[in-house]
């Protein structure tokens, strides 16, 4: 990204202190972290990082800045850097001090809320650095402005000492480095992935923008990890990159730049041979999972145009089937980013977005671009609605499919070998079921469970794979069907989207899949996970899925017995009982959940006291379907390389 020095210096001399506006203080975000960063766990603590880049994608977006570094130092602290004009350091004269000062330990005070300083800016859904500043121990920024090096440190949200100059300055830009306070964070250690998923996000929302992420905790081989995420493209390279493991139906994509009604709008669209819609939709940068105006823009001018042009051509009289509006977007794989001024969000996560005026903005540009594609690409057009015919076809399939299962008793289970144990209560708030892998496991569950709040249903090897199937397929199969109607979730009650799941009946708040700690169980895992991801998102975005963890080891000496969980803990027990010797150790590995009794597996993997289980969490969608359709794909090789480098079950087969 180019960036005219003239006009860089004219807009660095009038951004000043009188841009900073003060809304609000710091006081409370100590006190209560959650409401201002969503919660203290991993997530929590990434966002944090979130929250100072964005500061530096607000500068890159008023086009003061083009180059962002960002750092995990060894001691788990983080760096971000970049080229803009700096935050501001002149005196503040309704806050008797610095500017720098004021963005720092001031709660939503900064030039975002200038419109002079900044037109959109993605910070506006975040709380701000101050936040950051607030959560961490120690903190340090560094101001390149101006000839100078400003500096000022902060512990827990408060100045250590005035802003001060520390040095001559070649170049523009801040640098800020900051240690988050583990006595708030229940999550200490930063993913490098988590990380990399969101600056390649950014990279690809923000074309001509270069995001440099180094990892400097060196690995076992002594080396360090770093990318350079850069995209002229854009969403051509984003939505290209999401749909690269599914066979496209055309190389082609469709694509719009534009603004409409004083609304930036960038769209990108491809169509696959899969059976599932992947729309991503973002908002300055945010990503509005709950969807909003602009995405109800997105999908009316899809049907509408579409359907017009199949009208149009004749083509849907000789399918002679009714064609629904989820039928035009089977297969398709979209990003929609748009930049408002002053977004609205609504909904349980404030990533909905509200603003009315932006539906018929984003309807206007996608119809136009769309109905110029269609006329100019009859070949491709033919190919689409082709696949809409048969999106509706199977669509009526997955009706039947349904209506023949729900006509059977749901939960008879025709006696098969994995027919639901259920539990007593009644009450989903207070029940699980374990999806378990095996007869043998199974009967193992069934005797050790607690009988009133565990539930269990054994599943038959490796289930199907949703996503190489067409979708009424699944309601087909025996295991996956036993899996949704234990469940209690039903389909095809909402006339607007027959795929979308109702969980009104949910009858278990804690669904806990189960399987062996070897490359097969972690396959039926991926499995397991791609249905509920594809099938019933929400039951993994509201946190209601998890994954159990068996041990591995039983450790003895003597009257000392421990469970191990993996290598790292048996090394543990072997350095505290044995002086680091496995000499006069018992050591027993589990191959499998059927080798314990029932008493163990209770004991090590189903009491809520002592258990672990792992939530299953979607950081990041646009990675999540990107990694979904990889392991899910054609191509063996990916898929199983990624999960041995993922698994927790270390050399179990080596």
């Amino acid at each position: 990204m180019e960036i005219n020095e003239e006009i860089k210096a004219n807009a660095a001399s009038n951004y000043s202190a009188e841009n900073i506006q003060v809304l609000e203080g710091l006081e409370a975000v100590r006190k209560r972290p959650a409401m201002y960063i969503g919660d203290i766990s991993s997530k929590g603590l990434h966002h944090l990082v979130y929250e100072v880049v964005d500061n530096s994608i607000d500068e890159a977006l008023a086009g003061y800045c083009s180059h962002i570094e960002v750092y995990i130092n060894e001691d788990n602290s983080i760096t971000v850097q970049d080229n803009g004009r700096g935050i501001p350091v002149d005196w503040h004269e309704k806050e008797q001090r610095s500017a720098l000062e004021v963005v720092m330990t001031v709660l939503h005070a900064g030039g975002k809320f200038d419109k002079g300083s900044y037109k959109v800016s993605g910070g506006l859904h975040g709380v701000g650095v101050s936040c950051v500043n607030a959560l961490s121990t120690h903190m340090m920024t560094q101001v390149f402005r101006g000839g100078k090096i400003y500096q000022q440190e902060y512990s827990c949200g408060k100045p250590l000492y005035s802003v001060k100059t520390v040095g001559d300055a070649d170049r523009t830009g801040t640098r800020q480095q900051f240690w988050p306070d583990r006595t708030i964070f229940t999550a200490h250690e930063y993913s490098y992935d988590i990380l990399a998923n969101r600056m390649r996000e950014l990279a690809f929302l923000n074309a001509g923008i270069t995001i440099t992420l180094t990892d400097l905790r060196k690995d076992e081989e002594g080396n360090i990890r770093t990318e350079t995420f850069h995209s002229e493209e854009g969403l051509k390279e984003f939505v290209r990159y999401v749909d690269s493991s599914r066979e496209h139906l055309f190389n082609d994509i469709i694509y719009l730049n534009t603004e409409k009604q004083g609304v930036p709008i960038e769209v990108a669209i491809m169509y696959n041979t899969s059976y599932s819609e992947n729309i991503h939709s973002y908002v300055n940068n945010i990503n509005t999972i709950e969807g909003g105006t602009h995405l109800a823009g997105f999908r009316t001018a899809l049907t509408r145009t579409l359907k017009k042009y199949a009208e149009d051509t004749k083509a849907l009289e000789k399918a002679k089937v009714e064609i629904a509006g989820e039928d035009f977007r089977e297969g398709l794989t979209a990003v929609i980013s748009i930049k408002v001024a002053e977004p609205q969000f609504e909904g349980q996560t404030k990533t909905k977005l509200g603003n009315s005026e932006v539906a018929g903005a984003v309807q206007q540009a996608v119809g136009e671009t769309l109905t110029n594609y269609l006329e100019e690409h009859p070949k491709e057009a033919k190919m689409i609605v082709d696949k809409v015919v048969l999106a509706a076809q199977a669509r009526i399939a997955a009706r039947k499919a349904r209506e023949s299962v729900q006509r059977k008793n749901p939960m008879s289970g025709g006696g098969l070998p994995g027919k639901l144990a259920d539990c007593s209560d009644k009450d989903p708030m207070n029940c699980e079921l374990f999806i378990v892998e095996g007869d043998s496991a199974g009967g193992s569950a069934k005797q050790g469970r607690s009988r009133l709040t565990q539930a269990i249903l054994p599943i038959r090897g490796k289930i199907f794979n949703v996503e190489r199937v067409m979708w009424h397929k699944a309601f087909e199969h025996e295991e996956v069907n036993n899996i949704i109607q234990a469940l209690g979730v039903r389909f095809g009650l909402n006339p607007e989207n027959s795929k979308e799941a109702n969980y009104e009946k949910l009858r278990y708040y804690k669904t806990i899949i189960m399987t062996d700690a070897d490359v097969d169980g972690s396959h039926i895992d991926t499995l397991l996970m791609t249905l509920f991801y594809r099938y019933m998102p929400e039951l993994i975005e509201n946190g209601h899925l998890f994954i159990a963890t068996p041990p591995l080891y039983l450790c003895s000496k003597g009257k000392n017995k421990r469970y191990c969980y993996d290598d790292a803990d048996k090394d543990r027990f072997i350095a505290e009982f044995g002086n680091g010797s496995e000499a006069g150790i018992t050591i027993q590995r589990y191959k499998g959940l059927g080798e314990m009794n029932p008493e163990q597996l209770w004991e090590t993997t189903m009491n809520p006291e002592t258990r672990l289980l792992k939530q299953v969490t979607i950081e990041n969608a646009a990675a999540a379907d990107y990694v979904f359709s990889m392991l899910m794909g054609e191509d063996v090789g990916p898929r199983r390389e990624f999960i041995e480098k993922n698994a927790t079950y270390a050399n179990i087969d080596a």
